[in-house]
């Protein structure tokens, strides 16, 4: 009988190192990936415009019921773990959070001024990143999991991987810092717009501080989520 993987559920803001950590995850041996199941569900409920909308409805369950009936389905992969990769926003209008439960589960932040600029470059509409921080901080006052900002991730990634794994008992792996160039079978059909830095990558990037000046309203988004921002930094993984 095959053993039923365990689930590792990751909840994140739009614009973060998202699928650079699913890159990670999926170069473990034990360990396959889900990206971002509730896509199409969030497309089809808000009604937003976004690059490939009908592509990515028509890619994946487009009915809350089943994309989380999916994830609760036993996976017969062979793998000792399965990696979901969530964006925050895209749960906006799911029925409930029951399908987190008893779930090994963790939050990726990073500044809201770094994300607003960069979805920016991707789509004009830049408010799903407050309503990102929204839900995660719901979720995690529900029920407390543990933090990792980018920018500590990307100043020392086999360090902060190592404490990250351990809080979630995991065993770590030298091969979450490296991976092969190219398209993976498991990323979502939007890769095409969205995955061009990460497709191209080998692993984490260093990081780099970068001068930010944002205006109008894509300051005041920035600014209405660091109260959420601030209160995950401060509960952050730390090495």
């Amino acid at each position: 009988m095959t053993s039923t993987p365990t689930r590792i559920i990751m909840l994140s803001g739009p614009r973060n190192i998202s699928t650079t950590m699913m890159r990670s995850f999926e170069s473990r041996p034990d360990t396959t990936v889900i990206d971002e199941p509730f896509y199409a569900s969030y497309l089809k409920s808000s009604g937003a415009n976004h690059p490939m909308r009908e592509e990515i409805i028509s890619s994946q369950p487009s009915d809350w019921e089943t994309a989380i009936e999916n994830l609760r389905a036993p996976a017969l992969s062979g793998h000792s773990y399965v990696f979901e990769k969530h964006i925050a926003f895209h749960l906006t209008f799911a029925p409930d959070f029951r399908w987190l439960n008893k779930q090994k589960m963790f939050h990726l932040i990073r500044h809201p001024a770094a994300m607003v600029a960069s979805y920016k470059n991707k789509l004009d509409d830049v408010a799903p990143i407050s309503h990102s921080y929204e839900i995660q901080r719901e979720i995690y006052q529900r029920a407390p999991a543990p933090i990792v900002d980018a920018a500590d991730i990307l100043r020392n990634p086999a360090e902060m991987l190592e404490k990250l794994c351990d809080v979630l008992g995991l065993e770590f792996s030298k091969h979450m810092l490296s991976w092969p160039t190219g398209v993976r079978n498991t990323d979502g059909i939007w890769a095409a717009h969205w995955y061009d830095a990460v497709v191209n990558s080998t692993g984490f990037l260093p990081y780099t501080e970068k001068g930010i000046a944002l205006s109008g309203e894509l300051d005041a988004i920035a600014k209405a989520s660091m109260d959420d921002y601030c209160y995950f930094y401060e509960r952050r993984l730390q090495v």
